[in-house]
């Protein structure tokens, strides 16, 4: 199964890397491949992940790394990295919806 990021994925991985970076360069980039290669393994088992307890929605999961939470979309031939962010937080629906 292929792994998709989205843009907002990305974009939140470029805030958590800056935010860490602060203190710790190469601690950053380590930590950001991290995610990323934790998000990618999804490409093997993509329903292992729990439904997100704020969504209740079946093809909306999430897996942790450390303390942050990697929520995504189960479709029929990819999984759809939606976004990443520090797990104190709760999930908010228009962080991942969008609504026209």
């Amino acid at each position: 199964m292929k792994v998709v990021w989205t843009a907002k994925a990305v974009e939140r991985l470029t805030e958590i890397e800056e935010f860490i970076a602060r203190d710790d360069p190469a601690r950053a980039r380590k930590f950001v491949e991290r995610l990323i290669g934790r998000g990618e393994s999804l490409a093997r088992s993509p329903r292992r992940g729990r439904i997100v307890p704020e969504l209740s929605t079946p093809d909306i999961r999430e897996i942790f790394e450390k303390t942050y939470r990697i929520v995504y979309r189960v479709q029929k031939a990819r999984v759809e990295i939606l976004t990443v962010f520090e797990g104190h937080r709760l999930l908010r629906r228009e962080e991942i919806f969008t609504f026209d």
